[in-house]
């Protein structure tokens, strides 16, 4: 069997400069860098990653839990992140938490006991537990999709994030989700519609709550009032939205237009209206948060707000690369923008224009203040 000895012999070099090669312990001149790798590939070295990690403290591997890992929108977190942590030369431990808090605690003890460098973990609604475990054994962590709250002051970082002294040092990125959410229900109140329904997200979610007030905010920009009986929570699955949607539809007087707070949601509705014999956008105007692949292909296509769910996973692997790099530093939450993929669900032809409030950056604008439009966006 070929050992580090072999190589150093082959490349001229000493043990411990293979050692420094492999570990990343010391810097190496290029050229020295260059020919131990050749020797390595030359001879078939294959580095022992036990012993590396005894060197280093360090396994090179990241811990992944997210929900619901079959959902597309997930499924395009984690291709985000594996693309990352290939990169940067880490493998990936997957686990699914099923949103539930106990089990959540479990999966993070589990990934901490198999030596994992870090975590990127989806919050349940109810994260305490998982808190208390990852703050009580510093666990460098990185949370998104939902956030959990950070009892901080915050400061600007930049166009799109906020950097958080928090009592324990997490980070987090997800979509911006009450502006996008406000304006799928001002176009629809544009094209008349003066009843719209809200089919939301699990309760307690960050994304949940965020998406309810970007739904308030819309109706008010339009002049509606809030009717908390056209809120009905889907409990972002699919079987679950079905049924409230089909509570929705059996009200005295039942919407006339219907936004789906996430793709699951969006088929549960859908199949809901198909039992009831009713065509969009005939009879049902939709419009959903959360694009994915086949919602150009129903009809009609489905007009829906787009996250950016690969660069979500992405950018999660990046913060955690920087918490591992410096693990003092303060805490950051990032947002990133979502874009309205205007289709047809929403009753407009097929070639329309863009519906008003959508910039050319792809970034909705900013709902007012429902109080006093003078005062600008609502914080």
């Amino acid at each position: 069997m070929t050992t580090m000895v072999d190589v150093a012999q082959r490349a001229g070099v000493s043990i411990a400069t293979v050692s420094h090669v492999l570990n990343d312990t010391r810097p190496v001149r290029p050229a020295t860098r260059q020919a131990v790798l050749e020797a390595m590939d030359a001879l078939g070295y294959t580095p022992n990653g036990l012993a590396r990690s005894l060197v280093t403290s360090r396994t090179r591997s990241v811990g992944l839990a997210v929900s619901a890992i079959s959902n597309p929108y997930f499924t395009e977190i984690l291709q985000g992140v594996e693309a990352g942590a290939l990169e940067h030369g880490y493998g990936l431990l997957i686990a699914d938490p099923h949103d539930d808090p106990a089990h959540e605690r479990k999966v993070a003890q589990l990934l901490h006991e198999r030596r994992v460098d870090g975590m990127i973990i989806a919050p349940s609604a109810n994260p305490g537990e998982l808190l208390a475990y990852l703050g009580k054994h510093d666990v460098p962590t990185v949370f998104l999709d939902r956030l959990v709250d950070t009892p901080a002051d915050t400061v600007s970082d930049g166009p799109s994030s906020t950097a958080t002294a928090a009592s324990f040092r997490f980070d987090q990125v997800c979509t911006e989700n009450a502006e996008p959410m406000a304006e799928l229900v001002a176009h629809l109140a544009e094209l008349g519609h003066r009843r719209i329904g809200l089919v939301a997200g699990l309760p307690g979610l960050s994304t949940t709550t965020e998406r309810i007030t970007g739904y308030r905010h819309g109706l008010a920009n339009a002049g509606l009032p809030y009717d908390e009986r056209l809120v009905a929570h889907g409990d972002s699955q699919s079987g679950a939205a079905e049924r409230t949607t089909g509570a929705l539809l059996s009200l005295a007087a039942p919407p006339t237009a219907l936004v789906t707070g996430n793709n699951a949601m969006t088929i549960g509705a859908l199949r809901a209206l198909r039992e009831r014999g009713l065509s969009v956008p005939a009879d049902m105007a939709l419009c959903c948060f959360d694009d994915f692949s086949w919602a150009d292909l129903f009809t009609p296509r489905l007009t829906a707000i787009s996250q950016p769910s690969k660069e979500i996973g992405a950018r999660a692997l990046k913060l955690l690369l920087e918490r591992l790099a410096s693990p003092s530093r303060p805490g950051r939450t990032v947002r990133l923008p979502a874009a309205l993929v205007h289709r047809t669900s929403c009753g407009c032809p097929e070639k329309s224009g863009r519906p008003k409030g959508h910039t050319t950056s792809g970034r909705p604008e900013s709902p007012k203040n429902p109080e006093n439009p003078e005062k600008g966006p609502v914080s």
